[in-house]
């Protein structure tokens, strides 16, 4: 009788993260992922030039850049359950409506709202998978709620070129029907009255807010985590934009070598989220996080060591593993550092979104610009590589901050 209730939050907490994992994989895997595969067939098949294809995809980022900033807002109104469902449905709205040819401010329009989708999906469902979980599993939780992104790019990279053999309309209406599909099929789950059972908040939670000292210190502690994720993102550009192009073209191998590493990527953005979960879960969030952006700074740095086809079929999978790996150890060790308020904590994560948003966008723009002056990718990845060791740094350095302020505390 005893391992009922246990038994019952367990189930509670795999039924939030199968909810969680449907989202990321509608509003970030198929919103967002399957545009990459899509976008040279909308410039040969007429619908759009190349400048205005990239701009449809800039519009996207935007579009996410303002969900993770809205995330919160949209949270406290909705609720995360709802919110969750909403967002779903947009993605799969936004999928559909580009069908049909009907302009470039149409596609506009619905490409941002895919992004904001997306956006706001990674702040309330992470809230409603977090809030059902028990502490001691939220780092499985989160990485089996992220595993959807993985599965958007594996199906990207294999379905779409099929898909378009039968015509882009086939091919958008094809992901917006799976899309509501999935939305429909995970609906019941998505529920704000599950959070009625959730765990109750731990006693680290409830105890009284810390002195406005050791809160300067957190605030610090916790912008320097958004610092890093946004750093990451950018030290993640070269794998995620110009790794196929480096191969194909940058080495000599042809776009059969090209395509493999984006399904390498694709396996490893399989892997990624549930080996970082369980390994947070073992170690904590904050140990976690700084181990997976030293590795990220030595995924990096093999591109540059090396360009034998193991050397960088390593670098491919362990990039792979970190894009969607790195985002449950973001998440949980913002929320360790928050406030105990559910509020506060979406807030926090949605400004670390936002942070990662912008850091990819930055990245490849200024990467993008670099290489057009330059055309060397080992500047490319140069350049990369200072990002995730200065975000370790600055991270190690305010952590500390924060220690010695919880350890003055105690001593007074």
């Amino acid at each position: 009788m005893s391992s009922d209730p246990q038994e019952a939050s367990l189930r509670a907490a795999r039924t939030a993260a199968l909810a969680g994992a449907a989202a990321s994989l509608v509003g970030i895997g198929l919103a967002r992922f399957a545009y990459t595969p899509l976008l040279p067939a909308l410039v040969k098949g007429g619908w759009f030039d190349p400048a205005a294809a990239a701009y449809l995809g800039a519009a996207n980022l935007a579009g996410y850049l303002a969900g993770a900033l809205a995330g919160a807002w949209i949270m406290r109104r909705l609720g995360p359950g709802r919110a969750t469902r909403a967002m779903m449905a947009l993605a799969a709205a936004s999928l559909i409506a580009c069908a049909e040819p009907l302009g470039f401010a149409w596609f506009f329009v619905w490409r941002f709202l895919s992004g904001l989708a997306g956006g706001a999906v990674m702040v309330s469902a992470s809230s409603l998978v977090m809030l059902q979980t028990p502490p001691e599993r939220r780092g499985r939780a989160g990485g089996l709620m992220f595993t959807g992104v993985g599965v958007g790019i594996v199906f990207s990279g294999a379905a779409i070129p099929w898909l378009l053999t039968h015509g882009l309309a086939v091919a958008w209406l094809t992901l917006g029907g799976l899309s509501a599909l999935i939305a429909a099929l995970v609906w019941p789950l998505a529920s704000d009255r599950r959070l009625a059972g959730a765990p109750p908040q731990t006693a680290q939670a409830a105890q009284t807010a810390p002195d406005a000292a050791r809160s300067r210190s957190l605030r610090r502690a916790l912008a320097a985590v958004g610092a890093t994720y946004g750093l990451c993102a950018f030290g993640l550009v070269p794998h995620m934009v110009f790794l196929v192009d480096y191969v194909a073209r940058g080495l000599g191998r042809g776009m059969a070598d090209g395509a493999l590493v984006w399904t390498l990527f694709g396996v490893g953005a399989l892997l990624g989220p549930l080996a970082a979960g369980r390994v947070a879960d073992r170690i904590g969030f904050a140990a976690a996080l700084r181990g997976a952006v030293a590795l990220l700074a030595a995924t990096v740095g093999l591109l540059l060591v090396s360009d034998a086809p193991a050397v960088i079929a390593a670098s491919t999978l362990l990039a792979g593993m970190l894009t969607p790996g790195l985002v449950p150890l973001a998440l949980g060790r913002v929320r360790d550092l928050s406030g105990p308020s559910e509020a506060a904590k979406a807030a926090a994560w949605g400004r670390s979104t936002a942070g990662f948003a912008v850091g990819q966008a930055a990245g490849a723009y200024l990467l993008a610009w670099v290489f057009d002056l330059s055309h060397d990718y080992a500047l490319l990845f140069a350049i990369a590589l200072a990002a995730p060791i200065l975000g370790l740094l600055l991270e190690l350095l305010l952590a500390r901050g924060a220690r010695r302020a919880a350890a003055r505390e105690e001593a007074a």
